[in-house]
Formats: C-alpha cells, structure tokens, sequence
C-alpha cells in the first residue's frame, strides 16, 4: 500500500491538477476570513470549504492515470487496493492542507476569550471531519459508480452543498458548532461527528473498492 501511495502521490504531483482545487481554496479562505475576527466563527468558514476540496481531490486522484496504466496497475495490486490508495492520496493531501489553513486562521483570528490552542485543536478535528466527508462524496459520485463526467461533476457539487447543510451530516454539525461558539468562545470538540465521518467515509470508500473489484 505504501507503493501505491506514492506513486499516486506522484502523479498528482505531476499532473499539477491539484492547483486547480487547492488554489481556490486559498483564495475562498483568503477573501472570507478576516484577521481579527472570532476564530471559532473563522475556522468553521474555513473547514466548510474543505468538503468540496477533498471530494474534488478524490474526483482528480481517481481519474488521473490513462486507461492503460490504470489496467496494469489494477493487474498488479489488485483493483480495489489500487483504488483505495487512490482515495487515500487524495485525503491525505487535503488533510494537510487543511491543516495549514487552521493554523493560519488560529494565528491571526481573536480568541474571544477561548486558547489559540483550544480553538486550533478543536479546528482540526473539525476539519478532520470534513475532510472524511468530502472523502465520502468524492468516492460516492466517481467511477466506478458514477462514469459520466457531467453527472459526476453535477452529484459531487450537490452532493458538497448537501453535506453541510443536512441536519445530521457529520460536516454539517462540526461546521456549526464552531460557528454557534463564536460568540462566546466556548470551544466545542466535535467527537460524535468524527465518529460519524469516519463510519461514513469508511462505507463509502468500501462500496466504491468493492464495486471496483467487482467490475473489474
């Protein structure tokens, strides 16, 4: 698994399709986080948008390699092993990303009366949420089980949208409760919800491996 790792890390890498979804990450949290403002409310504007970045990840990392490479290295792993590691590079990558972004909103936000610490803890954990569910959505609207581009493109953004605003959504909950404890900086660590996105993306990326296996 560690070869297939970084040799899908390479060819993100390479293929440079991750400026697209990183860049416009960097400018979503750039333009609508400001320095001053209550960190808690910044880092859950921040995570929010780790959703649509993770599934649009795993959209690139699933689709990046040529038919032909993708039959030998299916050949060689295994089609499920091989699509995993795919979702996993994808995850990875966004995780430290999104690592980045909460330290950089804790560094320049107000605490509002919570620890740079507390509240940056409690970012990444909300921001491990989203990632899992946006790991669970691009996993759900690529191949194997979605292959048409435009139906695939179209589920994903929906899909995204969905996700942070259905009550019950494991990113949707970690999103609010930092932005509801803006206010009075009490900070909140999102435990069931992480408990959620990983029951969540662990489902999601064994049904796509499965049908992967099966198909192929």
């Amino acid at each position: 698994m560690t070869a297939l790792l970084r040799y899908h890390a390479a060819l993100l890498l390479r293929s440079q399709r991750w400026l697209a979804p990183f860049l416009l990450y960097a400018v979503f949290v750039g333009i609508g986080v400001q320095a001053g403002e209550p960190v808690l409310g910044a880092l859950g504007y921040a995570v929010a948008g780790l959703v649509p970045v993770t599934a649009w990840a795993v959209r690139i990392c699933l689709n990046q390699e040529p038919p032909a490479a993708r039959t030998v290295t299916a050949a060689a792993a295994g089609p499920a092993r091989a699509h995993g590691a795919a979702v996993l590079t994808a995850t990875g990558a966004v995780l430290l990303v999104g690592a980045v972004a909460v330290v950089a909103v804790t560094a320049f936000g107000d605490p509002k009366g919570a620890s740079p610490l507390s509240a940056g803890a409690a970012g990444l954990l909300a921001a491990a949420v989203c990632v899992l569910t946006g790991t669970a959505v691009g996993a759900l609207t690529t191949r194997p089980l979605i292959r048409s581009r435009g139906w695939s493109l179209t589920t994903l953004l929906l899909a995204s949208l969905l996700s942070l605003v259905t009550t019950g959504s494991p990113a949707a909950g970690a999103v609010s409760a930092l932005v509801t404890a803006a206010g009075p900086g009490t900070v909140p660590y999102s435990w069931p919800a992480l408990a959620g996105a990983v029951a969540l993306a662990a489902t999601a990326v064994t049904l796509a491996c499965r049908t992967t296996a099966r198909r192929g």
